[in-house]
């Protein structure tokens, strides 16, 4: 099944449900609160909307609200509905932000504009995923994984780390999105983070020097590898899904999951989704709702059925092909010194993909 399949069946699942749209004033009767109706909530999100909407759905129908929701586009990458958060930060329309990645909500913490909530939900969730503080909660993650052609790559020879991705015996023959965008753009800033600025610099240059192709999207890395115009190539666990889901002969690795020689294990970039709930936001109460919703166990049982995320709650299975994240060595990662970084290395990747 193609990952477009998955997502229309993943749809298909829960049709029938209210959808996530906007209530008109004239709807709301005055009354008790039958009569006012379900209690509206505005969410933006950079979660795919396929996978998205019918969760709010789901909250809609279980929890009594009504959820006007705000999608971000594949063409902003992740960026549209922050940038508009931080646009409308002091008259905030937004009562909740559920970011598909655990670093863009902290352009938000940093300018003040998240009000902390501790769910009662979030205690199912690791610590090491989500803020002592209240500030932001991480679930329903996604890995970035080495996805491998089989027919290129043999048994012997598969790769273990990322920066095999630079290895001259692949020259040529390896592929990574453009670090410009989406969790390229993270796992970069990761990558500076942990190693240091020379160590990261110098990476990179191995990568320029072994002609590792920059593919426009995790997407077409995906298709690179599948088609075997290179060997192997870096993606995230939703696109290596969708490639064996599609039956093609690849493999995938969870990379740097054993300690390089004289060294420490860098361990597999695990990337939650995340929820904030915003400062001064116009429905706090029924935000806290939608959160609490979008903390529990169902919301990640919805995402890891369609083949999307991996669970970080123990009281959810991984789906066949999935690996939990207690099963693997996660990247020990402090994700407000990323998004710091993230900020800081836009010059130097730029310049290093030729812009």
């Amino acid at each position: 099944m193609t990952r477009a399949a998955s997502a229309l069946l993943f749809a298909a699942l829960f049709a029938g449900c209210s959808g996530a749209s906007t209530p008109s004033g004239g709807e709301r009767a005055k009354g008790d609160a039958s009569a006012r109706g379900p209690a509206e909530v505005v969410v933006y999100t950079s979660v795919d909307q396929v996978f998205s909407q019918p969760v709010f759905e789901r909250c809609e129908r279980e929890g009594g609200l009504a959820v006007r929701a705000v999608y971000d586009t594949e063409e902003t990458k992740s960026t549209g509905v922050l940038n508009r958060l931080i646009a409308e930060g002091d008259a905030p329309v937004a009562d909740v932000f559920w970011s598909g990645d655990p670093v863009r909500p902290f352009s938000l913490v940093q300018r003040g504009l998240v009000q902390p909530y501790r769910s009662p939900a979030a205690e199912r969730i690791p610590p090491a995923f989500r803020a002592a503080d209240g500030t932001w909660t991480g679930f329903a993650a996604r890995a970035r994984v080495l996805l491998v052609n089989t027919e290129q790559v043999p048994p012997d020879r598969m790769p273990t780390s990322v920066r095999d991705l630079a290895a001259p015996a692949w020259r040529g023959r390896t592929a990574l999105a453009s670090p410009l965008f989406g969790t390229t753009t993270i796992h970069a800033a990761a990558l500076f983070t942990a190693w240091g600025d020379e160590a990261a610099r110098g990476f990179f240059q191995a990568l320029s020097d072994n002609e590792a192709r920059i593919a426009s999207s995790n997407g077409e890395v995906r298709r690179l590898v599948v088609a075997g115009e290179v060997a192997f190539g870096l993606t995230d666990t939703d696109d290596a899904h969708e490639a064996l889901e599609g039956g093609a002969k690849v493999a995938v690795v969870y990379p740097d999951q054993a300690a390089p020689e004289g060294g420490t294990p860098l361990g597999t970039l695990v990337m939650p989704t995340a929820v904030v709930l915003m400062k001064g936001a116009p429905h706090p109460e029924t935000g806290k709702r939608l959160v609490d919703c979008l903390l529990g166990p169902e919301t990640e049982r919805m995402l890891t059925r369609a083949g999307a995320h991996m669970p970080l709650g123990k009281d959810v299975p991984a789906p066949e092909g999935l690996r939990t994240v207690d099963s693997l060595r996660a990247m020990a990662v402090d994700y407000a010194e990323v998004a710091r970084t993230m900020e800081k290395i836009q010059p130097f990747l730029r310049t290093w993909a030729g812009l």
